[in-house]
């Protein structure tokens, strides 16, 4: 199997100045292509520090990326790195120096002295093109290790990547088979329930199960080998199956899903909030797709009393979807009640009826947590409604503690 690590260099990563976009960028990019990270590690812009982690890289692992340090300062220190951790000098490349003073010149300006640094290369090295920067990338082989040095700017180590890097390692490793990955995005289950779920699925060799949790949704994804359509879409209908009653969206975030529903079916609507303190109506507004279909909303302040003297929060709550839809005449409305003691109230009231229910949740959370599971509560009651599914599925993280479905007929009568 082969072995490819990713090294960042330079003090603002290490230390978190910023954050490493093109690490993350780099390890997708590359498992989509059938090139997956082993490791993935940072060094500062100590010459010494980056000299040892060379080294141990090049004596454990096929491949490694290098990002960052190319450029004209003191602190960019990658290519004498490289030179001292090969055992080789630096040269200067004249076709890079070429390039960088034609680069000044068509721009009318001397090129500063500094930047001669960055045609200075370990012997040996193959220069990697840069159209739109001053930083040269290089590839270097040592220890039977293939080494690419990239510059730090997203967008030059995308198009060095994308135009360098991946053909030059599928031309090396043509028996590289990419992956795809498949994504349920599931709500209201814990990790430790899906993985129980999940041992009942027999995968083949090639394919291996993932999650990623980040509230209020859990990611399950499906990773194989790309091109094996029928063996996927199998896999994928019988995890589907295990989990149907928690998944809201598959391939999609589930707020495109939702969105895709209200344009296709082309109702409007409108929201009063309380729990969730306008969060509910900004994410329907935030997406091109839905925004033409929503009217009105309303929030409501913690002291607003909505017809709760009878401490039916339920109730109440059915009566302002219901007074909602009616005064702004709208298809459908969506109404979130107070948060009291860990319990919410939802309802939505449609040309169908009206459904609410009253949930708990069964631990502490922050404002802004439960703000985005109330909300997400709301939506999914939509989208239930769209599709005509069950509208009070079973979610482990919340407590039903209360349940209505009133029929249009009643409601009229």
């Amino acid at each position: 199997m082969l072995k490819i690590a990713m090294l960042s260099t330079g003090e603002e990563v290490l230390h978190g100045d910023i954050v490493d976009t093109n690490a993350a960028w780099l390890s997708e990019k590359f498992f989509q292509r059938g090139f997956s990270l082993s490791k993935r590690s940072t060094v500062g812009d100590s010459k010494s520090a980056l000299v040892e982690e060379l080294m141990m890289l090049s004596f454990n692992y096929d491949v490694v990326i290098v990002n960052g340090g190319l450029g004209p300062t003191t602190d960019d220190v990658s290519a004498e790195a490289a030179a001292e951790a090969s055992g080789c000098e630096l040269e200067l490349y004249s076709q890079w120096m070429d390039k960088l003073e034609k680069y000044f010149s068509s721009r009318g300006m001397p090129m500063p002295e500094s930047n001669r640094k960055q045609a200075m290369l370990p012997q040996g090295s193959i220069i990697l093109d840069n159209p739109i920067g001053t930083a040269c990338g290089f590839s270097l082989t040592f220890n039977d290790c293939d080494f690419y040095f990239t510059p730090g700017v997203p967008s030059e180590f995308h198009l060095m990547v994308e135009s360098i890097v991946l053909p030059a390692l599928n031309e090396r490793h043509d028996n590289v088979v990419g992956f795809d990955c498949s994504k349920l995005y599931t709500f209201g289950l814990s990790e430790s329930y899906l993985s129980d779920l999940m041992n009942k699925v027999d995968l083949p060799d090639e394919y291996t199960l993932g999650y990623r949790s980040y509230l209020p949704y859990i990611e399950v994804k499906l990773f194989g080998p790309k091109n094996d359509i029928d063996n996927r879409v199998k896999l994928l209908k019988i995890i589907h199956n295990l989990i149907e009653e928690n998944v809201v969206s598959v391939d999609e975030p589930f707020e495109d899903c939702v969105a895709y529903l209200i344009a296709e079916k082309g109702q409007s609507i409108s929201t009063a909030e309380q729990s969730t303190y306008g969060q509910l109506i900004r994410w329907l507004n935030s997406n091109d797709q839905t925004k033409h279909y929503c009217e009105h909303g309303w929030v409501l302040g913690e002291r607003v009393e909505v017809g709760e003297s009878n401490n039916d929060a339920l109730a109440a709550i059915l009566a302002l979807a219901g007074a909602t839809r009616e005064k702004c005449a709208t298809d459908i409305a969506l109404a979130t009640g107070k948060l009291k003691d860990q319990t919410f109230s939802v309802a939505v009231a449609t040309p169908n009826g009206e459904w609410g229910q009253t949930l708990s949740f069964k631990r502490s959370l922050s404002r802004d947590d439960k703000v985005a599971v109330i909300t997400t509560v709301a939506a999914d009651m939509l989208r239930r409604y769209f599709l005509s599914k069950s509208m009070f599925p079973n979610y482990s993280a919340l407590t039903r503690v209360k349940e209505i479905y009133i029929p249009r007929e009643s409601i009229n009568n």
